[in-house]
């Protein structure tokens, strides 16, 4: 019957082979549970420190507040800006100035500010613009003070409440994917804390029992690599329900054809 395939090893929960090693994380980096104090003012904070979190490509940053209701400092961890340091004073609420690091609503920010850790639900406490280099920036407000409008890390427009909060300044650590890799092992041990996918085989270099594209007299497929959505799980790889292959031809532009100045 041949064996399991490694995509459908990957959905088996008891397999642990292609879990990724989280012992060493730092945990998950939110903004402030939203409290009355950013409602009506502001809250000070103190970064304490600058660390790095494996398996992310941007730093993170601790930040002690206050607590509100008895004494001691209740420390959250932040995902850092470009321009944050130790020892510096950061702001959450409506009555923060615009700073870098400051986490204000949306309503409060003026149009082309670059945010990170924008919440796209109220509450949510930022679930975009978080990864290394990465930011959104405000298009626009609506004249009725309640949406605003928002270009996404992709490029793409979004309409938020204005209510949704957001850090000033782009995440930092950009241009980390701009140092090549130059070796093998560079890329194991940034993968090793990440998941389980490299090195990533080739099915046409395998047997014919350990994938549908394996076997031959040569390294080929043999046969056509669309599969149906309703495929069982051991026939499903290649190009799933595809909709079109191959090249774009005919009167649309072909993005992989030379240009005119290389002909």
């Amino acid at each position: 019957m041949g064996r399991v395939i490694r995509g459908c090893r990957k959905g088996k929960s008891q397999s642990l082979i292609f879990t990724s090693k989280t012992k060493l994380r730092k945990g998950a980096a939110k903004l402030r549970v939203p409290d009355y104090i950013e409602k009506e003012g502001y809250i000070k904070g103190l970064v304490k420190e600058i660390i790095h979190d494996p398996g992310r490509g941007a730093p993170l940053a601790r930040v002690a507040f206050r607590k509100q209701v008895k004494f001691g400092l209740d420390k959250q961890t932040f995902v850092a800006v470009e321009g944050l340091h130790t020892g510096q004073f950061i702001y959450c609420g409506s009555g923060a100035q615009l700073a870098v690091g400051n986490c204000m609503k949306l309503g409060n920010i003026p149009e082309g500010t670059a945010i990170s850790m924008l919440e796209e639900k109220i509450g949510d406490r930022g679930t975009v613009a978080r990864a290394s280099g990465t930011s959104a920036v405000i298009v626009g407000h609506a004249e009725d003070g309640k949406r605003s409008r928002v270009r996404m890390p992709s490029g793409a427009r979004k309409t938020l409440p204005q209510s949704c909060r957001a850090i000033v300044g782009i995440c930092a650590g950009g241009g980390r994917i701009e140092k090549p890799m130059l070796k093998a092992g560079a890329n194991h041990h940034k993968f090793r804390v990440k998941r389980n996918s490299f090195p990533k085989v080739r099915g046409c270099a395998m047997n014919p029992v350990e994938h549908p594209h394996g076997g031959g007299n040569h390294q080929h497929v043999g046969h056509p690599t669309t599969n149906a959505r309703c495929a069982v799980p051991g026939a499903k790889v290649g190009l799933i329900a595809a909709r079109r292959t191959g090249l774009l031809k005919g009167g649309k532009k072909n993005k992989f054809a030379p240009c005119a100045a290389h002909k």
